[in-house]
Parts: C-alpha cells; structure tokens; sequence
C-alpha cells in the first residue's frame, strides 16, 4: 500500500469543473421527480415517496463524485508541488487533521470515509 497522499480539503472552486456541472443540474427543492402515480399498482404512499426520492439520490451521487474526482486533481497538484519542493508525497499531521474533522462531522464512520477518500487522492508512485 501506498504511503503518499495530497490531503488539502479545503474548497475547491471554479468554472466548468464537472463539480460545478452536476451542482447545477440538481433541483433547489431538495425532492425528486418521480413519475409514478400509484394508482392501481398497489404500491403504498411510503414507497411512492421513497421511489420520487430516488432521482435527488442519484443527483447527489453524482456531484459526490465528481466532487471527489475534482479532489484527486487538486491532490496531485499537491503532491508535485511538495515533491519538487524537496518534501515528501505524505503529510501525516494533514491527515490526522482530515481524519478528526470527518470524525467530528460524521463520528466514527466518518474516520472510514476520510481513510477512503485519503486513499484514493494518493495517487500513484
């Protein structure tokens, strides 16, 4: 396993990144579109609601990704120019503070989440 990472989490802000794209695309509402009625397929009110909700799940997937996808760009940037600075790839005391601020934010699955997304921002050697 790889030891390097780029780990800066700060915003990332810009025009015409694919995080930007998706963002616009989801509804301001914060409900799905659902296009089934219910009537005579025997569903109930619950998985109505559940089904209209799925399509505000996707939206939110895919801004997630590319969110994270946008995050690996940054972290390569990151890590080159530590590289070429003479540093390492690693930049341990930046990760305990990634780690805490999800652990803070999500508890203890959250530290799951930032180990995750810490190790796909590493990168290749």
């Amino acid at each position: 396993m790889s030891t390097d990472t780029a780990t800066d989490t700060g915003p990332v802000t810009g025009s015409g990144t694919a995080a930007d794209t998706a963002a616009s695309t989801s509804t301001s509402t914060g409900t799905g579109t659902g296009t089934g009625t219910g009537t005579g397929s025997g569903e109930t009110a619950d998985a109505q609601d559940a089904a209209g909700a799925r399509p505000r799940i996707d939206e939110l997937d895919a801004r997630i990704i590319a969110l994270v996808q946008e995050r690996r760009t940054v972290s390569a940037g990151i890590q080159q120019a530590r590289i070429a600075a003479g540093g390492t790839r690693v930049h341990l005391a930046r990760e305990m503070e990634i780690l805490d601020r999800y652990r803070g934010e999500l508890g203890r699955h959250g530290t799951q989440l930032a180990m995750t997304l810490l190790t796909l921002c590493r990168g290749r050697l």
